[in-house]
């Protein structure tokens, strides 16, 4: 599709450098088109604040603010948790929110007739991935306008520079530019002093962190929490009970301020290069935690160790863009099945920055003290003796035949 063909642009909004600029960037390009700025509230909080207006003062002629978060948290989060779903010890923040985000803006888009789907995302980043794998899947015929793809911006301080020109407002300088992206699940932060692996991030600092605190600065008394679940689902946080997003709102707050959910990592992006980022996420650590303890007496040896070795594979099709394919789907029906009797109550211990186990049980447990007692049982332990002759038999031949005593004919 020609560009003057392009009449009217969805465009995913964020009010952040990239797609504040993209607006009179747009009409300056593309023919000056029809722009429609989606907001995707998947839990920004107070970034959302002001977007409307900011929005139409670059330039938008229309404005959505969809509520995504409780699609988000139960369509991919929580199956995403029941799968143990990790990359590289990183918790799926980010790649959690876009695939929910990108559904968001193609119905939006057929509702508008729009010609064009856009998105601010760098071409070095695994979210342009991200979104377009979504748009192409429920809009195969879309247009995407990816414009890191096509300006002569070659980097944030141009970007800045951009926006100074065109009197865009900005809530950043150049000196506080981390690149940062937020979610009721997490928050990261990447760019500046952080390009440097060898450089010591700084969680002390007023101000960097933002949904948990250092370890170093939280209380000397430990906190405890419970956390019931039904089917894998959380369902109550200390004996109340509460959705899903209720509860992950509530374990912020209690996890952040115990120091909960750092982490500092250089990963293995999808397109290839290594990047190296902080993330917060107090809640979502919490949760991954409680649910994992109550999978150790609730499954059994066979399916927990199967459940995962899929999880790694779970985990890049999350993190590589592709929730939308017959893959995760196939998997999440065996998270499923899984589920079916991960029920119960886990206490955790939460202290500067730890979590420590405090506690487990569950109708469905497999853990039976009778059986594995120090003390006396009717575990009749003679039956070891046979097994370990089977177990060993083929150890046991093998060294024979080294030693020239097996009768093998």
């Amino acid at each position: 599709m020609d560009k003057k063909d392009i009449k009217k642009i969805v465009l995913a909004y964020s009010g952040g450098l990239d797609t504040s600029i993209i607006i009179p960037w747009l009409k300056e390009n593309y023919n000056d088109p029809y722009i429609i700025a989606v907001a995707g509230n998947v839990g920004q909080a107070d970034e959302l604040e002001g977007l409307e207006e900011k929005a139409y003062k670059t330039g938008a002629h229309k404005f959505y603010a969809a509520d995504l978060s409780e699609a988000m948290v139960d369509e991919i989060i929580i199956p995403s948790m029941q799968a143990g779903c990790i990359y590289e010890e990183y918790l799926m923040g980010t790649a959690f929110a876009r695939p929910i985000i990108a559904k968001a803006l193609v119905e939006i888009a057929k509702a508008e007739g729009a010609d064009a789907i856009c998105h601010g995302c760098t071409g070095k980043g695994n979210d342009q991935v991200r979104f377009e794998l979504a748009i192409k899947r429920f809009a195969p015929d879309m247009k995407i306008i990816a414009p890191w793809r096509e300006w002569d911006i070659k980097s944030r301080e141009e970007e800045i520079d951009y926006a100074e020109a065109h009197n865009v407002p900005l809530k950043i300088n150049r000196e506080t530019n981390y690149s940062k992206d937020k979610n009721l699940w997490h928050l990261s932060h990447e760019g500046l002093d952080l390009e440097d692996p060898w450089n010591e991030p700084q969680y002390e600092k007023p101000g960097f962190l933002e949904m948990t605190i250092s370890p170093m600065l939280a209380p000397d008394e430990p906190t405890y929490v419970t956390i019931d679940f039904e089917k894998g689902v959380p369902v109550a946080l200390d004996g109340k009970k509460m959705t899903a997003t209720e509860m992950i709102w509530a374990l912020n707050e209690i996890g952040g301020k115990n120091g909960i959910g750092l982490l500092d990592i250089v990963e293995n992006r999808l397109v290839g290069m290594k990047c190296r980022g902080v993330y917060e996420t107090p809640g979502g650590t919490i949760l991954y935690k409680a649910h994992r303890v109550l999978e150790t007496i609730c499954l059994d040896k066979m399916t927990a160790h199967k459940k995962q070795e899929l999880s790694v594979c779970f985990a890049e099709l999350l993190y590589n863009g592709q929730w939308y394919t017959p893959l995760r789907e196939a998997l999440s029906a065996f998270v499923t099945e899984t589920q079916k009797t991960v029920t119960g109550t886990v206490r955790l211990k939460l202290y500067k920055g730890n979590m420590i186990n405090a506690g487990v049980k569950s109708p469905f447990s497999l853990y039976s003290e009778d059986i594995c007692t120090f003390g006396e049982s009717d575990y009749d332990q003679s039956n070891a003796t046979g097994f370990i002759n089977l177990w060993g038999l083929p150890t046991q031949t093998q060294a024979l035949m080294e030693q020239g005593k097996l009768n093998n004919g």
